[in-house]
């Protein structure tokens, strides 16, 4: 069964950066669009970034354009998301989802298979 264990959350200071990770397990992800989503307290989930299964990126939020980058290692069936410049809007459970091959859009329904998501909590 297809699954995904996102890691790599925790407590930073605005202008830090992180490293999400996003596990496959149980199957290979290599022929899966993968895309991360976050979701704030109070708001509704959003799509951020997306990798296709050929590694070409998707960006979904403009707020996080120039500062967060999506990329993928087939061999340890894990997709990352590295942040840079960090902002406390940027505090959220961050999610990882599946597609089929591309990223067909921004859409909830486009992806499944989510994580239980890793918290990220931008503040001093």
């Amino acid at each position: 069964q297809l699954q995904f264990v996102e890691s790599g959350g925790g407590l930073v200071q605005p202008g830090g950066s992180l490293r999400l990770s996003c596990a496959a397990s149980g199957f290979s992800l290599r022929t899966y669009a993968i895309a991360w989503f976050r979701q704030a307290p109070g708001k509704e989930r959003e799509a951020i970034l997306c990798i296709s299964s050929s590694g070409a990126g998707t960006n979904y939020a403009d707020s996080v354009k120039g500062r967060f980058t999506i990329s993928r290692d087939n061999g340890k069936n894990t997709v990352y998301l590295k942040m840079n410049n960090l902002k406390p809007e940027d505090t959220a459970v961050y999610y990882c989802a599946a597609d089929r091959e591309r990223c067909r859009g921004s859409e909830d329904y486009w992806y499944t298979n989510w994580g239980q998501g890793t918290q990220v909590t931008v503040s001093s």
